[in-house]
């Protein structure tokens, strides 16, 4: 029996990389031209669409008419609609419900959400068995729009702020991926700091915590963008319009093309009112600039955060 030396060893031929174009690499100038211009397509089909948005409501009566609803670039930008909502009461009013509903139901959620996942995460825990599995039931088995109605109604809840808060304050899959995360801590640290006298509120402050700021900042952002962009259950426990949220607004007098009245926008003495094109793409700005001013900050805590806490566990 004979082997083959190093020397005589057999040699593979490298494989050809893929290319759609017959006869070009990957690595090529015509190749890269062509991923180029996809990427190009695509960035211009996501952003054309908000361009269109901003400009409409920067566009003046006669531009708009002229264009039959929508402009690509305003001749003559004005702020003329997003002065006339925010002086008419009713946006202002609803920007700062969904702002105050936003930041304290984030704060709540994320509050009872930590607790419940370092809770459930330690294996010692009282009940954590019992507990996390209603917790992964409630993912499979989702109340109805008459129950849930039925018992805000029976707390007292209807036409207050707390019915946009309260009914959707804990996620189970925000507190599984966490509980995920907590549990890739290392339990000899944990053991550690116990034996030093640390109490769990203080393990949890002083190690966990600062530990998982990725995965506590995308479900904070998880958070505020679902409280945010919630308009159900204002539609179903708010009564009053002036108890609006954003989002309600937005459906109401965009989506379903409701018409302002005076009372709602404010213009200037012998001023024109803008547009209702205008008026609408201007809501729709508001309704998203606080989001967008937001998700820069947190992105880099996303893929991070997220994979994780759901792949660990």
């Amino acid at each position: 029996m004979t082997t083959l030396s190093p020397a005589h060893s057999v040699r593979r031929k490298p494989r050809r990389a893929y290319s759609a174009i017959p006869g070009e690499t990957p690595g090529s100038l015509p190749w890269r031209s062509l991923k180029s211009l996809i990427l190009l397509a695509c960035v211009v089909l996501v952003v054309l669409p908000f361009v269109a948005i901003i400009s409409t409501s920067l566009a003046d009566a006669d531009q708009v008419t002229k264009a039959g609803g929508y402009v690509l670039w305003p001749d003559h930008p004005s702020f003329s609609a997003y002065s006339a909502l925010l002086s008419g009461g009713l946006v202002s009013k609803a920007m700062l419900v969904s702002v105050g509903v936003t930041v304290v139901g984030t704060a709540l959620s994320l509050v009872s959400s930590i607790s419940l996942a370092y809770g459930l995460s330690r294996p010692g825990s009282y009940g954590h068995k019992p507990v996390l599995l209603l917790l992964l039931m409630s993912m499979l088995f989702v109340p109805g729009v008459i129950p849930s109605y039925l018992m805000v109604k029976q707390l007292g809840l209807i036409n207050s702020y707390w019915s946009l808060i309260l009914p959707t304050m804990i996620n189970a899959f925000n507190v599984i991926v966490l509980r995920s995360f907590f549990m890739s801590i290392p339990k000899e640290l944990i053991d550690s700091a116990r034996i030093d006298g640390a109490s769990e509120l203080s393990i949890l402050t002083r190690i966990v915590l600062p530990l998982s700021k990725a995965s506590v900042a995308v479900i904070g952002l998880f958070y505020a963008v679902t409280y945010w962009n919630a308009f159900f259950n204002a539609l179903l426990y708010i009564n009053d319009a002036s108890k609006w949220p954003m989002q309600l607004v937005l459906r109401t007098y965009v989506v379903n093309n409701a018409q302002l009245s005076g009372g709602q926008v404010d213009v200037a003495a012998g001023a024109p009112l803008p547009p209702t094109q205008s008026l609408q793409a201007a809501i729709l700005v508001l309704s998203i600039v606080p989001i967008v001013i937001v998700y820069p900050f947190l992105q880099r805590h996303m893929n991070k955060g997220v994979m994780v806490g759901a792949v660990k566990g």
